[in-house]
């Protein structure tokens, strides 16, 4: 038994090494979007099949759930802890290298959409990240820390890539750090050692059309609304997720002011079920859909204070959505704890 399960850990490392490098040869945003496609794939299945009990299942064997979702969307083909953290990584390692010069604005390790193809010390540092990604989900969910598993690992994936090549964790935020005024005034930094001397933007934030308040919140309510209307009909957490994932092949193929809601969708679809123990479906929707409507203003916010704070000031990707969904799934899990929420929807408890 013990033989079978050191053989099964090496399959899954070779896995997420396989995983990391082929995220980092398509280019991490285009690796996520497969992510959604195959989370839509995988909870249309369930939803035919009427299987709606392995969406919900958390314990230790929760990443390698038998759903398509579990095993290819969030296991070590497309998982974003792997697949789409290795892109960034490889990113940030090829610009520290000066392999990009693409005419990307901001900083080329920023530049999450740029395939790197065959380039072989790329791909290997990108199946390395994949390995780490890996094992830190793999242990938070193995000791029940509570947050999203696999948002954490994006997340402190990003901290060790800025570290281990050099990079500042925060940046220059001598204007502030909340302040997007230096973007909106078109604000310059001279970096004469990047790029041949390219001129880039004081602050850089993470989407131009996507950083006023405003906008931003009621975004969040619009998106939380449509998700939890999504999981009230079809009892799945992660659909509007998917469906929120896969839509950024617009933002990847150009499209102007096209939103990121991943983030939104799957802290909406994940509070109502929380807030009701799972018995949703029982209760009355409009209700279910405003609290949709608050925990995706929640979301969004959350989304927009860490971009200001750890992406528009740094030199590379930090995912405001990731830790947007770090921070709201901890959310759930505390109002769980307290005993406001009769349950956590996907979150692990530590108890």
């Amino acid at each position: 038994m013990a033989e079978f399960s050191d053989l099964w850990i090496l399959g899954m490392i070779l896995a997420a090494f396989a995983g990391g490098a082929f995220g980092s040869s398509i280019g991490a945003l285009p690796a996520f979007v497969f992510t959604g496609f195959l989370v839509m794939a995988g909870e249309t299945a369930a939803i035919i099949s009427d299987d709606f009990l392995s969406l919900f299942e958390i314990g230790a064997n929760g990443l390698q759930s038998d759903t398509l979702t579990g095993q290819l969307a969030f296991g070590p083909l497309f998982g974003p802890h792997i697949s789409f953290a290795a892109g960034a990584a490889a990113s940030a390692f090829a610009a520290h290298r000066g392999y990009m010069d693409t005419g990307f604005p901001y900083h080329e390790a920023k530049n999450i959409t740029y395939a790197f193809g065959t380039r072989p010390d790329v791909l290997i540092v990108g199946g390395l990240f994949g390995i780490l990604g890996y094992w830190i989900a793999t242990l938070s969910l193995a000791l029940s820390l509570p947050w999203d598993p696999i948002a954490m690992a994006v997340c402190l994936s990003a901290v060790i890539h800025r570290v281990a090549f050099g990079y500042k964790l925060i940046g220059d935020r001598t204007k502030g750090i909340f302040n997007m005024k230096p973007f909106e005034l078109e604000e310059k930094r001279a970096r004469s050692g990047d790029f041949g001397g390219k001129v880039r933007l004081l602050v850089e934030p993470w989407l131009p059309h996507q950083y006023k308040w405003s906008g931003v919140t009621l975004l969040g309510f619009v998106v939380g609304i449509l998700a939890a209307f999504i999981t009230y009909q079809t009892g799945s957490i992660f659909l509007a997720f998917g469906i929120s994932a896969a839509s950024l092949l617009f933002l990847n193929l150009g499209v102007e002011n096209f939103p990121v809601t991943h983030h939104i969708s799957l802290i909406a679809s994940a509070s109502i079920v929380a807030a009701t123990g799972g018995t949703y479906m029982e209760s009355p929707m409009g209700a279910m859909l405003l609290i949709g409507g608050v925990f995706g203003i929640i979301a969004a916010l959350f989304g927009e204070v860490i971009q200001r704070i750890f992406y528009a000031h740094a030199d590379t990707h930090f995912d405001p959505p990731a830790a947007a969904i770090v921070l709201g799934t901890l959310l759930i899990a505390i109002l769980a704890m307290l005993g406001i929420f009769p349950g956590s929807a996907y979150v692990p408890l530590p108890w």
